[in-house]
Protein backbone atom coordinates (compact mmCIF):
# COMPACT_ATOMS: atom_id res chain seq x y z
CA UNK A 1 0.00 0.00 0.00
CA UNK A 2 1.26 3.53 -0.65
CA UNK A 3 2.98 4.77 2.52
CA UNK A 4 4.29 8.18 3.55
CA UNK A 5 7.20 8.28 1.07
CA UNK A 6 4.91 7.35 -1.83
CA UNK A 7 2.24 9.87 -0.81
CA UNK A 8 4.83 12.61 -0.32
CA UNK A 9 6.43 11.73 -3.67
CA UNK A 10 2.99 12.04 -5.27
CA UNK A 11 2.45 15.41 -3.55
CA UNK A 12 5.75 16.76 -4.83
CA UNK A 13 5.05 15.56 -8.36
CA UNK A 14 1.76 17.51 -8.37
CA UNK A 15 3.13 20.78 -6.99
CA UNK A 16 4.48 22.10 -10.28
CA UNK A 17 1.15 22.44 -12.05
CA UNK A 18 -1.90 21.62 -9.91
CA UNK A 19 -2.02 24.63 -7.52
CA UNK A 20 -4.08 27.35 -9.19
CA UNK A 21 -5.78 24.96 -11.61
CA UNK A 22 -9.49 25.54 -12.27
CA UNK A 23 -11.83 22.53 -12.12
CA UNK A 24 -13.78 22.16 -15.36
CA UNK A 25 -15.47 18.77 -14.87
CA UNK A 26 -15.61 15.84 -12.44
CA UNK A 27 -16.27 12.24 -13.48
CA UNK A 28 -16.97 9.47 -10.97
CA UNK A 29 -16.65 5.76 -11.73
CA UNK A 30 -17.44 2.84 -9.44
CA UNK A 31 -18.11 3.67 -5.75
CA UNK A 32 -15.01 3.91 -3.58
CA UNK A 33 -14.44 3.50 0.16
CA UNK A 34 -16.08 6.84 0.96
CA UNK A 35 -18.41 8.92 -1.25
CA UNK A 36 -17.39 12.26 -2.73
CA UNK A 37 -19.43 14.08 -0.09
CA UNK A 38 -20.94 16.69 -2.40
CA UNK A 39 -22.49 16.89 -5.85
CA UNK A 40 -19.72 16.68 -8.45
CA UNK A 41 -21.13 19.74 -10.23
CA UNK A 42 -20.54 21.84 -7.09
CA UNK A 43 -16.78 21.55 -7.64
CA UNK A 44 -16.85 22.88 -11.20
CA UNK A 45 -15.40 26.37 -11.40
CA UNK A 46 -13.46 26.05 -8.12
CA UNK A 47 -9.66 26.49 -8.04
CA UNK A 48 -7.25 24.11 -6.32
CA UNK A 49 -4.91 26.16 -4.13
CA UNK A 50 -2.25 23.71 -2.96
CA UNK A 51 -1.28 20.06 -2.41
CA UNK A 52 -0.63 19.28 1.26
CA UNK A 53 -0.01 16.03 3.12
CA UNK A 54 -0.94 14.74 6.57
CA UNK A 55 0.27 11.23 7.22
CA UNK A 56 -0.84 9.14 4.24
CA UNK A 57 -3.56 11.63 3.21
CA UNK A 58 -3.40 14.46 0.69
CA UNK A 59 -5.37 17.66 1.25
CA UNK A 60 -6.23 19.85 -1.74
CA UNK A 61 -7.69 23.13 -0.42
CA UNK A 62 -10.16 24.95 -2.65
CA UNK A 63 -10.26 28.71 -3.21
CA UNK A 64 -12.91 30.52 -1.17
CA UNK A 65 -13.86 34.18 -0.65
CA UNK A 66 -11.59 36.08 1.79
CA UNK A 67 -12.41 35.23 5.39
CA UNK A 68 -14.34 32.05 4.57
CA UNK A 69 -13.43 28.65 5.98
CA UNK A 70 -11.16 26.74 3.63
CA UNK A 71 -12.85 23.60 2.28
CA UNK A 72 -11.09 21.05 0.13
CA UNK A 73 -10.61 17.51 -1.13
CA UNK A 74 -9.15 14.76 1.03
CA UNK A 75 -7.45 12.02 -0.99
CA UNK A 76 -6.33 8.60 0.21
CA UNK A 77 -4.65 6.11 -2.11
CA UNK A 78 -5.93 3.04 -0.26
CA UNK A 79 -4.14 -0.26 -0.81
CA UNK A 80 -3.28 0.04 -4.48
CA UNK A 81 -4.20 3.52 -5.66
CA UNK A 82 -2.16 6.11 -7.54
CA UNK A 83 -2.72 9.59 -8.91
CA UNK A 84 -1.79 10.71 -12.39
CA UNK A 85 -1.92 14.24 -13.78
CA UNK A 86 -1.54 15.73 -17.23
CA UNK A 87 -2.62 14.77 -20.72
CA UNK A 88 -3.74 11.20 -19.98
CA UNK A 89 -4.96 8.34 -22.18
CA UNK A 90 -8.65 7.35 -22.18
CA UNK A 91 -9.87 6.06 -18.83
CA UNK A 92 -9.92 2.36 -18.03
CA UNK A 93 -11.99 0.14 -15.71
CA UNK A 94 -9.92 1.01 -12.60
CA UNK A 95 -10.03 4.78 -13.07
CA UNK A 96 -12.65 5.86 -10.55
CA UNK A 97 -12.27 9.63 -10.10
CA UNK A 98 -11.26 12.11 -12.79
CA UNK A 99 -11.01 15.85 -12.16
CA UNK A 100 -10.53 17.77 -15.40
CA UNK A 101 -8.79 21.11 -14.93
CA UNK A 102 -7.57 23.85 -17.23
CA UNK A 103 -4.04 22.49 -16.76
CA UNK A 104 -4.64 18.78 -17.18
CA UNK A 105 -6.56 15.76 -15.90
CA UNK A 106 -6.15 14.51 -12.32
CA UNK A 107 -7.04 10.82 -12.16
CA UNK A 108 -7.28 8.33 -9.28
CA UNK A 109 -6.63 4.77 -10.41
CA UNK A 110 -7.32 2.05 -7.83
CA UNK A 111 -7.84 -1.61 -8.78
CA UNK A 112 -8.92 -2.57 -5.24
CA UNK A 113 -11.15 0.50 -4.67
CA UNK A 114 -9.99 1.22 -1.09
CA UNK A 115 -8.88 4.74 -2.07
CA UNK A 116 -11.06 7.82 -1.99
CA UNK A 117 -11.49 11.45 -3.02
CA UNK A 118 -13.81 13.25 -0.58
CA UNK A 119 -14.92 16.83 -0.13
CA UNK A 120 -14.79 18.20 3.43
CA UNK A 121 -15.92 21.60 4.74
CA UNK A 122 -12.48 22.09 6.38
CA UNK A 123 -9.39 20.05 7.16
CA UNK A 124 -10.56 19.73 10.78
CA UNK A 125 -14.25 19.12 10.04
CA UNK A 126 -16.30 16.52 8.20
CA UNK A 127 -14.58 13.38 6.99
CA UNK A 128 -11.17 15.09 6.97
CA UNK A 129 -11.55 15.99 10.63
CA UNK A 130 -12.60 12.42 11.49
CA UNK A 131 -9.71 10.77 9.62
CA UNK A 132 -6.94 13.14 10.69
CA UNK A 133 -7.89 13.84 14.30
CA UNK A 134 -6.08 10.91 15.92
CA UNK A 135 -2.93 10.86 13.80
CA UNK A 136 0.41 11.07 15.56
CA UNK A 137 3.26 13.47 14.94
CA UNK A 138 4.94 13.71 11.53
CA UNK A 139 8.31 11.87 11.48
CA UNK A 140 10.19 14.95 10.25
CA UNK A 141 8.58 17.28 12.79
CA UNK A 142 11.23 18.73 15.16
CA UNK A 143 9.17 17.43 18.08
CA UNK A 144 9.52 13.80 17.03
CA UNK A 145 12.18 11.80 18.84
CA UNK A 146 12.91 9.03 21.29
CA UNK A 147 11.40 10.87 24.24
CA UNK A 148 8.05 11.08 22.48
CA UNK A 149 8.07 7.36 21.61
CA UNK A 150 9.04 6.45 25.15
CA UNK A 151 6.24 8.57 26.60
CA UNK A 152 3.61 7.16 24.24
CA UNK A 153 4.69 3.53 24.55
CA UNK A 154 5.83 3.14 28.16
CA UNK A 155 2.77 1.06 29.16
CA UNK A 156 2.18 -0.72 25.84
CA UNK A 157 2.49 -4.49 25.63
CA UNK A 158 1.84 -4.65 21.90
CA UNK A 159 4.80 -5.56 19.66
CA UNK A 160 6.84 -2.54 18.61
CA UNK A 161 6.20 -3.26 14.91
CA UNK A 162 2.45 -3.03 15.56
CA UNK A 163 2.93 0.12 17.63
CA UNK A 164 4.71 1.78 14.71
CA UNK A 165 1.97 0.79 12.27
CA UNK A 166 -0.79 2.12 14.55
CA UNK A 167 0.13 5.68 13.60
CA UNK A 168 -1.00 7.27 16.87
CA UNK A 169 2.55 8.01 18.03
CA UNK A 170 4.15 8.81 14.68
CA UNK A 171 2.39 8.78 11.30
CA UNK A 172 3.39 7.29 8.00
CA UNK A 173 5.63 4.39 9.09
CA UNK A 174 3.91 1.70 7.05
CA UNK A 175 4.78 -1.95 6.74
CA UNK A 176 7.84 -1.74 4.50
CA UNK A 177 9.46 1.09 6.40
CA UNK A 178 8.65 -0.30 9.86
CA UNK A 179 10.59 -3.48 9.04
CA UNK A 180 13.47 -1.44 7.63
CA UNK A 181 13.61 1.02 10.55
CA UNK A 182 13.57 -1.76 13.15
CA UNK A 183 16.41 -3.49 11.32
CA UNK A 184 18.41 -0.26 11.18
CA UNK A 185 17.83 0.23 14.93
CA UNK A 186 18.70 -3.39 15.76
CA UNK A 187 15.36 -4.07 17.47
CA UNK A 188 13.40 -7.32 17.18
CA UNK A 189 9.95 -6.43 15.78
CA UNK A 190 8.27 -8.72 18.33
CA UNK A 191 9.61 -6.76 21.31
CA UNK A 192 6.83 -5.20 23.43
CA UNK A 193 6.90 -1.45 22.76
CA UNK A 194 6.84 -0.67 26.48
CA UNK A 195 10.10 -2.57 26.98
CA UNK A 196 12.12 -0.12 24.92
CA UNK A 197 14.19 2.19 27.07
CA UNK A 198 15.16 5.79 26.25
CA UNK A 199 18.28 4.88 24.28
CA UNK A 200 16.56 2.32 22.05
CA UNK A 201 13.60 4.67 21.50
CA UNK A 202 16.02 7.39 20.41
CA UNK A 203 17.80 4.96 18.09
CA UNK A 204 14.50 3.87 16.59
CA UNK A 205 13.32 7.46 16.05
CA UNK A 206 16.56 8.22 14.22
CA UNK A 207 16.16 5.08 12.11
CA UNK A 208 12.59 6.03 11.18
CA UNK A 209 13.73 9.44 9.97
CA UNK A 210 16.71 8.00 8.10
CA UNK A 211 14.74 5.24 6.36
CA UNK A 212 11.86 7.52 5.36
CA UNK A 213 14.30 10.20 4.22
CA UNK A 214 16.14 7.75 1.99
CA UNK A 215 12.84 6.45 0.61
CA UNK A 216 11.86 10.02 -0.29
CA UNK A 217 15.18 10.50 -2.06
CA UNK A 218 14.41 7.42 -4.16
CA UNK A 219 10.78 8.29 -4.93
CA UNK A 220 9.28 5.68 -2.59
CA UNK A 221 8.85 1.97 -3.29
CA UNK A 222 7.19 0.31 -6.27
CA UNK A 223 6.28 -3.28 -5.47
CA UNK A 224 3.24 -3.59 -7.74
CA UNK A 225 1.24 -0.52 -8.70
CA UNK A 226 2.76 2.66 -7.32
CA UNK A 227 3.82 5.45 -9.68
CA UNK A 228 4.04 9.17 -9.04
CA UNK A 229 1.73 11.64 -10.82
CA UNK A 230 4.03 11.60 -13.87
CA UNK A 231 4.17 7.79 -14.11
CA UNK A 232 7.60 7.28 -12.53
CA UNK A 233 8.35 4.22 -10.36
CA UNK A 234 9.98 4.41 -6.94
CA UNK A 235 13.34 2.71 -6.33
CA UNK A 236 13.66 2.22 -2.56
CA UNK A 237 12.77 -1.47 -2.85
CA UNK A 238 16.11 -2.03 -4.58
CA UNK A 239 17.92 -0.93 -1.40
CA UNK A 240 15.75 -2.72 1.18
CA UNK A 241 17.86 -4.50 3.80
CA UNK A 242 15.23 -6.97 5.02
CA UNK A 243 11.83 -6.33 3.41
CA UNK A 244 11.10 -8.97 0.77
CA UNK A 245 14.45 -10.73 1.41
CA UNK A 246 13.25 -13.87 3.22
CA UNK A 247 15.94 -16.55 3.27
CA UNK A 248 18.70 -14.26 2.03
CA UNK A 249 21.81 -13.52 4.11
CA UNK A 250 21.57 -10.68 6.61
CA UNK A 251 23.50 -7.66 5.31
CA UNK A 252 25.04 -7.20 8.78
CA UNK A 253 25.55 -10.76 10.00
CA UNK A 254 26.51 -12.32 6.68
CA UNK A 255 25.71 -15.88 5.50
CA UNK A 256 25.54 -17.20 9.07
CA UNK A 257 22.14 -15.54 9.52
CA UNK A 258 19.21 -15.44 7.12
CA UNK A 259 16.37 -12.94 6.93
CA UNK A 260 13.19 -14.35 8.49
CA UNK A 261 9.59 -13.65 7.57
CA UNK A 262 6.76 -13.78 10.11
CA UNK A 263 3.20 -12.45 10.12
CA UNK A 264 2.14 -9.79 12.63
CA UNK A 265 -1.37 -8.42 12.52
CA UNK A 266 -1.89 -10.00 9.08
CA UNK A 267 1.13 -8.11 7.69
CA UNK A 268 4.46 -9.62 6.68
CA UNK A 269 7.42 -8.70 8.88
CA UNK A 270 11.05 -9.27 7.86
CA UNK A 271 13.95 -9.26 10.32
CA UNK A 272 17.21 -10.89 11.39
CA UNK A 273 17.17 -12.85 14.64
CA UNK A 274 20.92 -12.43 14.98
CA UNK A 275 21.35 -8.65 15.08
CA UNK A 276 17.85 -7.47 16.05
CA UNK A 277 17.60 -7.89 19.80
CA UNK A 278 14.42 -8.34 21.89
Amino acid sequence: MPELPEVETTRRSLLGALPGARIEAVRLGLPLRWPLGCAAQELVGRRLLDVRRRGKYLWLPLAVPPGAVEDGLLIHLGMSGSLAFGALPPSGPWDHVEIATDRGLLRLTDPRRFGSVCWSPAIDRGLAGERLADLGIEPFDPGFGGALLRARWKDKRVAVKQALLAGDAVVGVGNIYASEALFAAGIDPRTPAGRLGPLRCERLAGAVRAVLGRALDLGGSTLRDFKDAHGMDGAFQDEAQVYGREGQPCTRCGPARRVLRIVQGQRATYFCRGCQRP
